[in-house]
């Protein structure tokens, strides 16, 4: 794979002929007991143990990042839900860049131990279609079965109910502010990018 921004090489393809969105739907931040199935709907449960969120500043665009979470330079988030296992989502940053998505594919099976940087889907999106990777090596344990119904929950709800899967991570993984840290030392490489490409479409 080809790397046009530095650490964010599993994201390229978002970057090709990329336009400035119109409109982006981004939920409040989840519930820490995202795997309890109890009482209120997932969605309900966001709202009802919302925490104060870091955020990214994508041009005039606030990316919120919240702090019950942990995260990964893929730009995928991770709540711990049992025992070591975490759930795993886009960030609102890949929300942002992804814009509309419509198509979700797993090439894995759950139960899958994976390398990191290895291609375990495809997503497709109004922006693109992109390969999708792990957040680091680990078991990738199950899928959520909503998704493969109806992707866009990923746009209304990235951060509840839009969770992508199931893994259990077998390497470090960043706070909310380190991972704030890591978007404010590649944002001027991938601003550069994507004015090129949309220049170049």
């Amino acid at each position: 794979m080809d790397t046009l921004v530095p650490g964010l090489q599993p994201w390229n393809a978002l970057y090709r002929r990329l336009l400035p969105p119109e409109r982006i739907q981004e939920a409040g931040a989840a519930s820490k007991a995202v795997c309890s199935e109890a009482g209120a709907s997932e969605q309900d449960q966001t709202r009802l143990n919302m925490s104060e969120p870091n955020f990214f500043m994508m041009g005039l665009f606030k990316a919120q990042i919240p702090d019950d979470r942990k995260y990964s330079k893929r730009h995928l988030w991770l709540q711990e839900c049992d025992g070591g296992r975490y759930r795993v989502g886009f960030t609102s940053y890949s929300v942002r860049l992804l814009q509309d998505v419509y198509f979700l594919e797993w090439s894995i099976d759950p139960e899958t131990v994976v390398r990191d940087q290895q291609e375990i889907g495809e997503i497709e999106s109004a922006k693109a279609v992109s390969s999708m990777f792990p957040p680091c090596a680990g078991k990738v344990a199950s899928f959520n079965p909503q998704l493969l119904n109806d992707p866009s929950v990923i746009n209304a709800d990235n951060y509840g109910s839009g969770w992508l899967y199931e893994f259990e991570p077998a390497a470090n993984l960043l706070s909310a502010a380190e991972y704030v840290e890591f978007l404010n030392s590649a944002w001027e490489d991938a601003q550069r990018t994507i004015k090129g490409q949309v220049n170049e479409s």
